[in-house]
């Protein structure tokens, strides 16, 4: 659920209600509003959650999605190194 999502997003990087609310211009009885299920955040807030937390939005809204990872600074023998293992991890689990 959305509401648990930004909570233990909220708690993992230490922050308060009040702290959250501050980074996001918003009163702090929305954020505990979010987190209780009361309300959703906007659009708006669901993508500066994300990019406050380093999540993407699918995660906040509980969507299935692929994940990523960033290999723009890695070399080409790197990335190749990550292929392999994520093959080997997946032909772990059959």
């Amino acid at each position: 659920m959305t509401a648990d999502k930004i909570k233990k997003l909220r708690e993992a990087n230490n922050l308060t209600q009040a702290e959250l609310a501050k980074k996001l211009n918003i009163t702090r009885s929305s954020v505990n509003a979010w987190e209780m299920g009361i309300s959703v955040p906007s659009t708006t807030y669901l993508v500066e959650l994300a990019r406050l937390f380093k999540v993407s939005t699918d995660y906040l809204l509980c969507l299935p999605g692929n994940n990523s990872i960033d290999v723009s600074e890695l070399n080409e023998q790197e990335i190749l190194l990550i292929y392999e293992l994520i093959d080997y991890f997946k032909s772990q689990k059959k």
